[in-house]
């Protein structure tokens, strides 16, 4: 039933495409998304449980920036943010393991700002990292600028994915298939799915006002991942390491805007 938003917030009643309206409302949300990363920033230390960086996360989501956590309750997710630990590859739940010297941790928040989705994550470091999981962090990094960058009216999403897997590739790195970027507004997870990998020319055809997530999931061993009996988390078959990043975007006139930006390098 068309409730009278998508006049405003989409152009032609398709979700896929926002108005300037709708991406001022995604752009307030991403940014409280990234602030939410921001802040947690110098609590991901040698001892600090994931528990204590979800409450954190959560306290701030809800008392600070009066929002709504939008993975509580998620297809029965009880916590706040998502935390994947050196070999977990997406999904990690919060537990009351300590971090330990050297760990990697990528923590994923969404959260729901005036009935928009914000939804970002990035890689943190429990001390001095070893070369390979730096290596690895940076290039996933590298990598999802990467894809970011060939963001524009024109493209497609093989673009996209075919410069993420260059990147990667280069380093010798894998690629995660299962699990991809996706559109995002009102809803969660919309259309398109943004593969991290691809073929130049190939795919869904980028056009002003698309929103959504770039979010490669890189392994320093092979591709394959299963998911443990906890219905959630991800991790690498092969035990290797697993690094993520990810911003939202939208296609603009001329390109692309980062709707997640962290505050440190505003």
């Amino acid at each position: 039933m068309n409730n009278g938003l998508d006049s405003k917030y989409f152009v032609n009643n398709n979700r896929m495409i926002k108005t300037p309206e709708g991406i001022d409302k995604a752009r307030i949300a991403g940014k409280l998304a990234a602030r939410v990363l921001h802040m947690i920033t110098p609590h991901v230390v040698p001892g600090v449980t994931t528990n204590e960086l979800d409450r954190l996360c959560h306290d701030y989501i809800v008392n600070e920036l009066q929002a709504i956590p939008a993975n509580i309750g998620y297809h029965g997710y009880e916590k706040t943010v998502c935390t994947s630990v050196n070999h977990v590859i997406c999904h990690g739940i919060p537990s009351d393991k300590a971090l330990k010297k050297g760990d990697i941790v990528n923590i994923d928040v969404a959260l729901i700002k005036d009935g928009w989705y914000g939804d970002t994550s990035r890689m943190y470091y429990a001390g001095e990292p070893g070369i390979m999981a730096r290596r690895l962090v940076d290039t996933t990094l590298e990598a999802m600028m990467a894809g970011i960058d060939v963001v524009r009216p024109g493209a497609t999403l093989g673009d996209v994915g075919f410069a993420i897997a260059a990147v990667a590739h280069r380093e010798g790195f894998s690629i995660v298939e299962e699990y991809c970027g996706h559109g995002i507004g009102m809803g969660y997870h919309e259309d398109p799915q943004v593969l991290h990998y691809g073929e130049k020319g190939r795919g869904l055809v980028l056009q002003e006002g698309m929103l959504f997530t770039i979010e490669p999931m890189l392994n320093a061993g092979k591709k394959q991942n299963k998911v443990l009996g906890d219905g959630w988390t991800v991790v690498t078959k092969d035990h290797s390491l697993s690094a993520q990043w990810e911003h939202m975007v939208a296609v603009t006139k001329d390109g692309y805007e980062i709707l997640t930006p962290w505050p440190e390098e505003n």
